[in-house]
């Protein structure tokens, strides 16, 4: 298996377990735990379990410097935006705004690292946002930008767009200290939202501690494994590439809230996901069939 391959399942992958992100969002809502409390959890936890490694790799920390620093503010900050669009907007918003990313990060990657946009990619950009439309029902078109959720979920969009191109603009960091320091950014960004928009009174410190036996362990499963794969692999793929990846997230998404959210699945969820993972694996079945025809 080639490094082009291992880089697009390690992307895809990441979406996957992101779309089952809303899980320990909605435990800890039953629990009492509510809102921007509950991403504090969410991304401190992570944060927490990750600094004895990053304490361990002070010294690449220390030399990656600035540009270290802002990919890993680069690459948190929309995933912290998206986490708060979930609360304040509705899925179908949030992920409508947010998956037009593949399209910023197409004229992105074309006007900084010169990438022509080939037939194909059109054709997967087409197939992708078609699958979206056939399952989120957008018969009215993208939603009005009229609450916070909604511009949290563009610029999340449009933020990892940029991540992604800066991700491939500088390729020499290792994966461990862009993940180190995603996770670290990722909780610093959520202590300004709870003190900005987190409900009064704040859960008590007895009631997050008694969430830890179940949340840690969900969130290395959902958050840690999904970051790294994503910090691996991103860097190694066109950054349109990585936003059409990316849209597995709605295929989890969408089946993870059937199966345990007694969310409607029928044809039309079904035909979507068909269609976003067509437009995922395109390029590399065209890769395929070329290196087949190539003469040995």
């Amino acid at each position: 298996m080639t490094i082009d391959t291992q880089a697009k399942l390690a992307v895809a992958y990441s979406g996957l377990v992101w779309g089952l992100f809303w899980l320990p969002l909605r435990g800890l809502d039953a629990a009492g735990i509510r809102g921007m409390w509950a991403l504090l959890l969410f991304y401190g936890v992570p944060a927490a379990l990750a600094l004895p490694w990053l304490l361990a790799r002070w010294r690449p920390a220390v030399q990656g410097g600035l540009w270290l620093n802002l990919l890993g503010f680069a690459t948190a900050l929309p995933l912290v935006l998206y986490s708060v669009a979930v609360l304040q907007t509705e899925v179908v918003r949030a992920m409508l705004l947010f998956y037009m990313s593949p399209v910023w990060s197409t004229g992105l990657a074309w006007l900084v690292l010169g990438e022509r946009i080939t037939a194909v990619r059109w054709l997967t950009l087409l197939l992708a946002f078609l699958g979206l439309r056939t399952m989120l029902g957008t018969e009215q078109g993208l939603p009005s930008l009229s609450n916070l959720g909604d511009w949290a979920a563009l610029l999340a969009g449009l933020g990892w767009s940029v991540s992604t191109v800066l991700l491939r603009l500088k390729q020499g960091f290792a994966p461990a200290d862009l993940f180190h320091h995603n996770v670290a950014w990722s909780a610093l960004l959520a202590l300004p939202l709870v003190w900005l928009f987190a409900p009064a009174p704040a859960p008590s410190l007895a009631a997050m501690l008694g969430q830890l036996w179940w949340l840690a362990p969900t969130l290395v499963a959902v958050v840690l494994t999904g970051v790294y794969a994503s910090m691996w692999g991103a860097p190694k793929l066109s950054p349109a590439l990585v936003g059409i990846l990316y849209m597995t997230e709605i295929i989890a998404g969408s089946i993870s809230a059937a199966l345990w959210a007694g969310e409607p699945f029928g044809w039309r969820e079904a035909a979507g996901i068909a269609l976003i993972a067509l437009a995922a694996s395109l390029e590399s079945l065209r890769d395929l069939w070329l290196g087949r025809r190539a003469p040995n």
